[in-house]
């Protein structure tokens, strides 16, 4: 499979960005993530056996006129990342960089047994820990066409001004405006008003927190199915001691358990932690707005002993899960907007910092985060939903988190779990009989396809 560059350009806003706006500050919590940016694909078959080379340019000329009245209404996703100020956007309307690529096989032969590191290939940048990104444009867009007209959309926003709740937002309003739709999603720019940012203490302690997780070495991407079958009996197993268990509590609580299966060996009696990214939108009183901009989440966090038997039973984890997450409640996010809010912050990593810097960092941690029933899904351009929606792979050498990114399945009743493991860790997690009675290593998302 190759990957072929026809076209590369600027697609600016349709109409200029106000005087008044050109220099949008971040908030607060834009400065917790070290990821650069936030690359999603959304792979759309085509459903029209007799199309034409002429409706396919049709497609893409819809695509770049409907992006660029979005980005009127999403103008910092226009602009650059300032040099010299972590603190702000500039405004300028640089435009969103946009590729066109032609792929020379068919989307159903891709999707077939999914080659995950390939996927960056779909990608107008290659997502790395590493390097300043002064100067460089906050929104990237490839447009990748295969030969049966199915198309994938890869996309690249800072991870400075977007979480997975912003990503979706960007993408419906951008749906939305190319169907022509009733009701175009609008941002929510209040982010700097909710968590104001004065320096970049945030930033330094979330640093230190993160690098004492980080580890160098060799890592390797690999993805699993939880479906409706499978989730359904890690349900009835935990449903005695838990009340009405969700899917992302109980599928997370058997990957950690699985992964601490698979270290026991070399980490019998240490301390395992894990992390949760929580969307702080719904657990404000009242809510923030479901389309605010901005990394607006916190970080839950559990820890447990690891045995033998991978640290406890499956209902004692989920319970922990639930009990670290649930404690991000209205009060906890007033508390991180008042007074007390520095101090709590600080105290949260540090907490992490410290098992990581006594626990060998990465070795005894997993880092969640969840993707789930936030709208991928109903990103419908004209053309149909996707088929299928995913992250992007981490694999080689580099400086990497035991980062899990849980995805929902098309039909909404599975997750997808994209874990990133050092080379030697995946092996033995991928062997855990924990595991493996209820995942599927990389099936085709095509079965979700008439679902």
């Amino acid at each position: 499979m190759e990957v072929e560059i026809i076209s590369e350009e600027l697609i600016k806003p349709s109409l200029p960005t106000p005087p008044h706006l050109t220099t949008f500050k971040l908030c607060l919590l834009d400065q917790l993530i070290p990821a650069p940016y936030a690359p999603i694909v959304l792979y759309y078959p085509n459903l029209d056996p007799s199309y034409t080379d002429h409706q396919i340019l049709q497609r893409l000329l819809l695509l770049k006129r409907s992006l660029a009245e979005t980005l009127t209404r999403f103008y910092p996703l226009a602009g650059v990342i300032k040099d010299g100020d972590d603190l702000s956007i500039d405004c300028n309307d640089r435009g969103a960089f946009c590729v066109t690529a032609k792929v020379n096989r068919d989307l159903c032969e891709f999707l077939g047994r999914p080659d995950l590191e390939f996927i960056s290939e779909f990608l107008p940048c290659r997502p790395s820990f590493s390097g300043s990104l002064a100067g460089t444009g906050v929104t990237s867009v490839q447009i990748n066409v295969f030969l049966c007209g199915g198309v994938a959309i890869g996309l690249c926003v800072s991870h400075r001004i977007v979480d997975g709740s912003g990503l979706s937002s960007f993408l419906r309003s951008w749906a939305g405006t190319a169907c022509a739709a009733k009701e175009i999603v609008l941002p929510s720019f209040v982010g700097s008003s909710l968590f104001p940012a004065e320096d970049l203490w945030l930033r330094d302690a979330s640093m230190a927190m993160w690098g004492s997780l980080f580890k160098t070495g060799k890592c390797i991407t690999k993805r699993f199915l939880f479906d409706s079958s499978a989730i359904a009996r890690l349900k009835t197993m935990v449903a005695a001691n838990v009340r009405r268990p969700t899917q992302v509590e109980v599928v997370s609580a058997c990957i950690w358990k699985s992964a601490m299966q698979a270290a026991s060996d070399q980490d019998s009696g240490k301390r395992s932690l894990l992390t949760h990214l929580v969307n702080l939108r719904k657990r404000a009183a009242p809510p923030f707005s479901e389309h605010a901009m901005g990394n607006l989440i916190w970080v839950a966090s559990a820890q447990t002993a690891t045995t033998r038997s991978g640290g406890g039973d499956l209902p004692g984890l989920v319970n922990q899960i639930r009990n670290s997450i649930s404690k991000i409640n209205d009060d906890y996010v007033k508390r991180l907007r008042g007074e007390q809010g520095r101090n709590l912050m600080r105290k949260t990593m540090k907490d992490i910092e410290d098992f990581g810097s006594s626990n060998n960092g990465a070795a005894g941690y997993l880092g969640f985060t969840s993707w789930c029933k936030i709208g991928f899904y109903d990103v419908d351009f004209g053309f149909g939903k996707p088929v299928w929606v995913s992250p992007t792979s981490s694999t080689g050498s580099g400086v990497f988190m035991n980062l899990v990114v849980l995805m929902e399945t098309k039909n909404g009743d599975g997750i997808e779990a994209w874990i990133t493991l050092d080379e030697e860790e995946m092996r033995r997690f991928e062997e855990s009989q924990e595991l493996l009675g209820f995942a599927v290593p990389n099936s085709s998302p095509l079965q979700h396809f008439l679902v």
